[in-house]
């Protein structure tokens, strides 16, 4: 059975953009541009179920 690392690489690529928003959001939150920090809070909000559907893809690839 051999192992699929796709599943990995997208899921630390989601992280890693979950990580550049967070800064992102916490930066324009400190100099009170509110509109920038609300959107960035909502593409965090929209990784995150991304992440799970990849989550889910890859533990089924690898249990059959």
């Amino acid at each position: 059975m051999k192992r699929s690392y796709v599943p990995v690489g997208l899921l630390l690529a989601v992280l890693l953009l979950n990580i550049i928003f967070t800064q992102y959001m916490v930066h324009q939150y400190f100099y009170q541009n509110y509109t920038n920090t609300i959107i960035a809070a909502v593409i965090n909000i929209i990784l995150f179920p991304i992440a799970l559907l990849i989550y889910k893809k890859g533990v089924n690839v690898n249990d059959q």
